[in-house]
């Protein structure tokens, strides 16, 4: 009985074990993202970008700080309260003086409206230079989905040398049972498959830190082995004109609006300046009562006498703080065309290198390397013509996928220098 026990338990253990086989194997790969769906994610996900929404949230408030009124003041005072027995005859309160005071400082010159409008350009501000970050964040969002492409290439390039050599071991292992070819050039073919191996291992090892960067920045914790992006590795041969970029640019760059805005702040803020050196009065409004005097009313006003403080430190300030937004502006204006010239030059520089390799280069090494290997195959080539080939082959389609990589990359430097996605 034990022993059929034993067997129904190894037969059940090792039907587990083929399901759970055929499960794991049966198991479908992680969905790969697109460039689109990517964005999404750090757009909702990521802290830095979303820390800034807050910044945004934060200037939002103060507008309401800066539109509040002064507060009136209320004021009450009891006086000639006599306790002391003294003179005729009296109770402590036949004296009593009551008064009530309500006073209001009342602004002059516009000052809470140029306070709100100084804190609405600052808002302003605030969302250009948010935009800003996320024009330099989906830069380094775009250079990370380019390398984790870049590296697939590598990867995809290393696996087919890899097979494609494994291949010609095999013929020539058949070729050595046959006696065609002598146990040291076996030996050689062999050992130059560790290169292949090599390459194969690091291109994988690349893959997986490419993939980290990108979770990185999207604030995932996805593991590394469920979680993969996919999109078009490959140029795009046309460009617009180089004066087209620069008008693009200079229309939507966030950074230059925002330098912009800086100017017509502080151009406010100097109204505001000179608008705080004028007198603001207290008006007050008091009721009381004196004896003999039942009850009084009375209008005060107190007028502060600006002859020391006219806010003149503030006025000046202001005044060169206009000059400088302005020579910032300048310096903004410059940087955007030489950013806009240098990532023309790049990516136009990457596009002649890569036309005559699609068109010429890769079907050339392709083509001599089978060439070379059939005359080898049949004794017209040597061991080392054919290794020599090998090697070229495989550095010409990493050159081309590197290339790719570039002009990628090159694009997403177009994309950040014009301020928005122009090279998809």
């Amino acid at each position: 009985m034990r022993s059929t026990f034993c067997k129904l338990g190894l037969v059940l253990s090792l039907f587990a074990t083929h399901l759970c086989a055929q499960n794991t194997s049966a198991a479908p790969p992680p969905p790969s993202l697109t460039w689109e769906q990517v964005k999404d994610r750090f757009q909702n996900n990521n802290p830095t970008l979303l820390a800034g929404q807050l910044n945004i949230d934060e200037l939002r408030a103060q507008e309401i700080t800066a539109h509040l009124r002064p507060n009136p003041t209320v004021q009450f005072n009891f006086d000639q309260v006599d306790p002391f027995i003294s003179g005729p005859a009296h109770g402590p309160f036949a004296y009593l003086l009551t008064t009530g005071t309500v006073s209001y400082l009342y602004e002059r010159a516009h000052k809470r409206d140029l306070r709100l409008e100084s804190a609405k350009k600052g808002t302003a501000i605030g969302v250009s230079q948010q935009q800003d970050l996320q024009r330099n964040l989906l830069f380094s969002l775009r250079s990370a989905f380019v390398q984790m492409l870049q590296a697939k290439a590598v990867y995809k390039v290393a696996q087919d040398n890899l097979e494609y050599y494994d291949h010609v071991l095999k013929i020539s292992r058949d070729r050595y049972q046959g006696g065609d070819i002598a146990q040291i050039d076996l030996d050689r073919l062999e050992l130059q498959r560790v290169q292949y191996e090599s390459d194969l291992q690091t291109a994988e090892v690349n893959l997986r830190t490419a993939k980290i960067q990108l979770l990185m920045l999207l604030n995932d914790r996805t593991p590394v082995e469920q979680f993969d992006a996919d999109g078009t590795f490959d140029f795009m041969d046309q460009l617009q004109s180089q004066d087209a970029y620069r008008h693009i640019a200079a229309d939507v760059r966030p950074d230059l609006r925002a330098a912009l805005q800086a100017v017509d702040k502080a151009q406010t803020d100097y109204k505001l300046a000179e608008a705080n050196g004028s007198t603001d009065p207290t008006i007050s409004f008091d009721v009381g009562r004196n004896p003999p005097i039942d009850a009084y009313i009375g209008v005060g006003v107190n007028i502060p006498l600006r002859i020391f403080d006219r806010n003149q430190g503030e006025k000046l300030r202001t005044k060169i703080d206009v000059t400088k937004n302005e020579k910032l502006r300048d310096a903004a204006q410059v940087q955007v065309l030489s950013d806009v010239d240098s990532a023309f030059a790049a990516l136009n520089s990457n596009l002649i290198l890569l036309r005559p390799y699609k068109e010429k280069y890769l079907q050339q090494a392709t083509r001599v390397r089978d060439t070379v290997l059939f005359s080898y195959q049949h004794g017209g080539a040597s061991l080392l013509d054919f290794l020599n080939v090998e090697s070229e082959y495989r550095a010409v389609q990493l050159s081309y996928v590197n290339l790719i990589g570039s002009y990628l990359t090159a694009a997403a430097q177009m994309n950040l220098a014009v301020g928005q996605e122009v090279i998809p």
